[in-house]
């Protein structure tokens, strides 16, 4: 891993650079000091979607899932698991596929819930239906 890298802040969409020596120390915002890097999952829309996926140097996860969704609903409490599990060095994300049709139309999502694993914003790995945290901290290991 390099020596710095590149965070999005998911309050005001700034790029921070963070010492890779630092990212368990729980870096804020340089512009509106909220907190980097959640060990929770954080929510992307039309409005941050983008910015996260192309400027983030850290290995992006996006749950696409749906409210109306039932494994989508079982699997919430592990994924937030998962992201604790994965913190800091993973961001984990949703994206609501009912809001956000426009996305998930872009990306092209068939089903719900599916995972999609993101490096240097291009889309390294896909994964659907519903996972336990092992089994998600598992794939994603296997996949960066």
């Amino acid at each position: 891993m390099p020596d710095s890298i590149h965070a999005v802040c998911p309050k005001c969409q700034a790029i921070n650079r963070v010492q890779t020596g630092r990212l368990d120390s729980g870096p804020v915002c340089g512009k509106c000091r909220a907190p980097i890097l959640a060990p929770h999952p954080i929510t992307l829309t039309a409005a941050n979607f983008d910015v996260f996926l192309a400027k983030s140097d850290l290995p992006v996860l996006v749950d696409f899932w749906a409210p109306w969704c039932a494994p989508c609903r079982s699997m919430a409490p592990a994924y937030d698991q998962a992201a604790a599990m994965l913190h800091p060095r993973v961001i984990l994300a949703k994206c609501d596929t009912q809001e956000e049709q426009a996305i998930a139309n872009r990306m092209r999502i068939q089903g719900v819930p599916t995972l999609a694993l993101f490096l240097a914003g291009k889309e390294k790995a896909r994964i659907s239906g519903a996972r336990s945290a092992n089994d998600i901290v598992t794939w994603v290991r296997q996949n960066i």
